[in-house]
């Protein structure tokens, strides 16, 4: 299989939605810097380290397009796959940082409620963008119809993975520096199902939800298109 310029379509957009979000980023991280300067506190000084967490999948899929040579390499293809597929999920784990809305009452609600949902908003799209190149790249090579089904399982893995990092608090780097414990855990989910009823329900309704995310925003796009 050969990759080439054309065999993108996010090649012509890409730089101008590339500069897009990092400015919507640099805006959230502006609020940020507002309010602790303001308030004097160091709240939610972790928003910037979870969007940066959430930026490397698109990292990722965006050197992959940069460099057509790797992607036609079959094994440095699947590494970068794999390594995306292992950060992916904390694109959209940032959206959970809303949880942390009614725990601080340093600054008036209305800036909490923007400030959060500004960095869970890039991070959400930072995950979208890299979704839609692995699933253009995946189907070069596999077919439509198998690239739609690989968002199905990824978005379920994501859901899953929202999970394990609010819940059972573990990291995307967990897999190579606590396996034992991280694949107990998920041992346990697996073959205890029912016991875990909290976990799937949440893992299913995640999914469900940004799945349709996902796809609405892709068809959206495509319905703008010039």
């Amino acid at each position: 299989m050969k990759y080439n310029s054309r065999n993108s379509r996010f090649t012509r957009v890409s730089f101008t939605l590339h500069q897009w979000i990092l400015l919507a980023s640099g805006f959230s991280i502006l609020l940020l810097a507002v309010r602790m300067i303001v308030t004097g506190t160091i709240e939610f000084c972790f928003l910037p380290w979870n969007l940066l967490l959430a930026f490397v999948p698109y990292g990722i899929t965006r050197l992959m397009e940069r460099r057509i040579d790797w992607l036609e390499n079959r094994w440095k293809r699947a590494g970068l796959l794999c390594l995306w597929l292992l950060f992916v999920p904390n694109s959209f784990y940032i959206i959970t940082d809303l949880f942390h809305f009614t725990h601080v009452r340093s600054a008036p609600k209305w800036f909490d409620l923007l400030l959060i949902f500004s960095f869970a908003w890039n991070g959400i799209f930072f995950g979208i963008i890299s979704l839609r190149r692995v699933e253009l790249i995946v189907g070069l090579d596999r077919g439509p119809l198998f690239s739609i089904g690989l968002v199905f399982v990824v978005m379920w893995l994501n859901a899953l993975g929202i999970y394990i990092g609010r819940y059972l608090r573990f990291n995307s780097w967990d897999v190579l520096t606590d396996p034992f414990n991280l694949a107990g855990e998920m041992a346990d989910l697996l073959f205890n199902p029912i016991a875990n009823w909290y976990a799937w329900g949440m893992t299913v309704a995640y999914a469900v939800f940004m799945s349709l995310l996902y796809l609405s925003i892709r068809k959206m796009g495509e319905t703008f298109r010039v």
